[in-house]
């Protein structure tokens, strides 16, 4: 494989990483994903009081005028609720932030109050747009929160970017959600599947090649905070309120595109043991690890031995 170009920095509260076929366009892919990246963070954070974001979900059920970036990432929600049947939904802000997912991550507390209440979940149909006008509107008291998708559409859009601007074939990892854009390497590009995206090559898992489209891993491990000694962890089951039932540690999802590998994933989270059945219906390539360790590959994952 040839050499190729590699840099990495921090943003949207985790680690990012651009990889170039071609060395000498690292600069211009990395500028253009520096761009992408602010951009989503400009408005869709849910952790900045200036985003755009922020602006909608205090408007109190008011309108509010958005940039055609938080449309887009709106829209791209609403279409994962609809996928999903709403298991996947964007509307689950106020469960987080009663749960105790109420600032970045890395900000959490190891321990913190019991839990006392659940937030109920609105619903993905109480949002309201109007495309033509650039207009989102939500009911008083619900709160938005991209998470699922917004991280996914920046790879995608960064990937995309960055190949256009460079001219050549380009890997934007954010936080191990992984976008591909423009000619990969003549074997694909090399990615390691685990646990944790910042694991290192020696983790227990195992590696894929990758030519087009996105790879997604949504896991019950890593975002993970103590209420008054409950274990939780940040995916949301939308019909509860609470983090998802424990049935899969990790899953890892391929699809046409990272947004897509990424609702998958957190949908397979979210359903459980129904979700190997779901996925190799819609011939979506996935790997699912159980809390032991047990490996689950449906939709045309390939086999360990392959993989390797």
């Amino acid at each position: 494989m040839a050499a190729m170009g590699r840099f990495e920095y921090r943003a949207l509260g985790t680690g990012v990483v651009v990889l170039t076929t071609d060395p000498s366009r690292l600069a211009a892919a990395r500028a253009a994903v520096e761009q992408e990246v602010a951009a989503i963070d400009d408005a869709c954070s849910r952790f900045r009081d200036d985003s755009e974001l922020a602006e909608v979900n205090r408007a109190g059920g008011r309108p509010v005028h958005v940039g055609p970036l938080l449309l887009e990432a709106v829209e791209t929600a609403l279409r994962a609720a609809r996928l999903t049947d709403g298991d996947v939904d964007p509307t689950v802000g106020e469960a987080l932030r009663v749960l105790g997912y109420d600032r970045d991550f890395a900000a959490l507390p190891p321990t913190g109050r019991p839990l006392v209440r659940v937030a109920a979940v609105p619903g993905w149909r109480e949002v309201w747009l109007d495309r033509r006008r650039h207009l989102i509107r939500i009911p008083p008291g619900v709160s938005l929160d991209l998470g699922a998708t917004a991280k996914g559409l920046a790879a995608d859009r960064a990937a995309n970017a960055a190949a256009s601007a460079a001219g050549c074939g380009v890997l934007v990892s954010l936080g191990g959600d992984i976008a591909v854009a423009g000619d990969p390497p003549d074997d694909g590009w090399s990615v390691r599947v685990a646990d944790w995206h910042a694991a290192g090559p020696e983790a227990e898992g195992e590696t894929v090649l990758v030519a087009s489209g996105g790879v997604a891993t949504s896991s019950t491990t890593v975002r993970r905070w103590a209420r008054g000694g409950e274990e939780l962890h940040h995916v949301v089951d939308p019909a509860t309120g609470r983090s998802a039932e424990v049935v899969w540690r990790t899953v890892s999802v391929a699809a046409a595109t990272c947004v897509d590998a990424n609702v998958a994933a957190t949908a397979a989270i979210v359903r459980g043991e129904r979700s190997p059945a779901w996925l190799d219906s819609r011939h979506l390539p996935a790997r699912l690890v159980r809390p032991d360790g047990t490996v689950v590959r449906v939709g045309g994952w390939p086999t360990r031995e392959v993989a390797a």
